[in-house]
């Protein structure tokens, strides 16, 4: 069967197919799960607290083992660790979805988690295996259009299925795509060829797990604890001194989780360190919108959704035509283009006051798509063809961490403004009134997304000199 697909002419664009349904998959899940919160914490009797670990759980682990399965995509084999990731995506969504406790749900939650981290990880190796250097571009596009609607196409489904059919039916949903992905994997996928034998650094990837759980903790719960709290500075420093474990031991052994030569590699480092850069801008906003327009403005839910719905529409169109041109014209003017745009739809939403009109929001909005869009494309098809065939499995894990990890510091950054400047503002006022509170609110507000336009203009400034 899979030796008949491979005489195929658009045998290729199967590949694509099984590569976007795990793509498609664990973006979708990641922005569900939000929807069914409120439902989650009273049907199994527990707090707001508590239940946020349902997303935190997953949050931390995919973080965590991203370098580690492209590492074991490159030693095990893609099509294996993207079968696995399938298998073990899909039985973690069936446990969810039968789970009768918070605990249970989390611990669930954690095996979904090493699923999508194995799918992301090796999404992006794949593709740039399987297609050539001149369709590369055009290719990492469409998949940033796939990535933007299962996005966009979450919180929507979410909703539907939760009125509908309650709160499981929003993990049940994943269980036919997943083995429907499965088949692919089995069918479609190409053998894995020339695995190496090197050895799994077990201590290596130990080493980076508990630096990088302990730091995302201390980032997702620095405003709540206090940044200057025991507990956060302890969680802070832990991360720091196993973190230098790490980057000492990975240099003594024959064959680590992370070969630290590939960051001499100026392409691959500086797009890594743009698209971290452009994803923590872009938090501060994602973040934050969402509070203005329903707590200042007094927008309805729906009216919500339509504005936020602006970026990723116009960004899932951007994708593949910035994609198909970085092939053409290479990534530097596209990727500062798009992260100088970013910036400025950031400086236009800082600037917004309590009678924005409807159409200035979302133009603010579709302007940031419109940067993110001719950024990631270009942004990916540079990071992943400046690193070696057998390196493209560790490659994607990093691309892949550096945006997860944006994400987290973009939530980060974004709140610890907004609360500093809001408590600063109101400090002395025993009493403040309406009016006072929401100034308190603009005035954090308008600073973090300043934040976030000065971190994608220093992105924009690394894209620039990026060769």
């Amino acid at each position: 069967m899979q030796a008949k697909l491979q005489n195929l002419s658009y045998y290729k664009w199967l590949i694509f197919g099984v590569v976007a349904t795990g793509s498609f998959m664990a973006t979708m899940t990641a922005s569900i799960v939000n929807v069914g919160l409120p439902p989650i914490t009273a049907a199994l009797h527990t707090d707001i607290a508590t239940a946020q670990w349902v997303v935190t759980a997953y949050l931390l682990v995919i973080t965590s083992l991203l370098p580690l399965m492209g590492r074991l995509g490159d030693i095990w084999g893609r099509r294996n660790l993207y079968g696995f990731g399938f298998i073990g995506f899909t039985a973690g969504s069936l446990m969810c979805g039968v789970a009768n406790s918070v605990s249970m749900l989390i611990g669930f939650r954690v095996l979904q988690a090493v699923g999508a981290a194995a799918l992301m990880a090796n999404s992006m190796a794949l593709i740039t295996s399987c297609f050539p250097q001149s369709e590369r571009g055009k290719v990492l596009g469409v998949i940033g259009t796939v990535v933007a609607l299962g996005s966009l196409s979450g919180p929507g489904i979410g909703g539907l299925l939760v009125e509908h059919f309650g709160w499981h039916a929003i993990f049940f949903v994943n269980i036919p795509v997943g083995l429907l992905g499965y088949a692919g994997v089995r069918l479609i996928l190409p053998a894995d060829r020339d695995l190496s034998r090197e050895r799994i650094d077990y201590l290596g990837a130990a080493l980076f797990t508990a630096s990088m759980v302990s730091f995302l903790l201390a980032l997702s719960y620095g405003t709540a604890w206090g940044w200057t709290s025991l507990t956060t500075m302890s969680c802070v420093g832990f991360a720091l001194l196993v973190f230098g474990v790490f980057i000492w031991y990975e240099t003594r052994i024959e064959q680590p989780m992370l070969e630290l030569a590939i960051f001499k590699n100026i392409t691959f480092s500086a797009g890594n360190l743009a698209g971290f850069l452009s994803f923590t801008a872009m938090f501060t906003n994602t973040m934050l919108l969402p509070f203005f327009l329903h707590d200042v403005l007094a927008f309805s839910p729906a009216k919500t959704g339509l504005i936020m719905s602006a970026f990723p529409l116009v960004m899932a169109v951007t994708a593949p035509v910035s994609g198909t041109l970085s092939d053409r014209v290479g990534p530097v003017l596209l990727t500062t283009a798009g992260l100088s745009l970013m910036a400025i739809g950031l400086l236009v939403t800082a600037k917004l006051q309590l009678d924005a009109t409807l159409w200035l929001i979302m133009g603010a909005q579709a302007l940031m798509g419109l940067g993110n869009g001719l950024f990631q494309s270009p942004n990916n098809n540079s990071v992943m063809s400046a690193v070696e065939p057998r390196q493209l499995g560790v490659a994607g894990g990093i691309n892949a961490l550096a945006r997860n990890f944006g994400m987290v510091c973009g939530t980060a950054v974004a709140v610890a403004i907004l609360e500093y400047r809001r408590v600063a503002y109101l400090s002395g006022l025993s009493e403040p009134t309406a009016g006072q509170q929401v100034a308190a609110f603009m005035t954090g507000y308008h600073d973090a997304l300043l934040v976030g336009a000065g971190l994608a203009v220093l992105g924009a400034l690394i894209s620039l000199k990026r060769t």
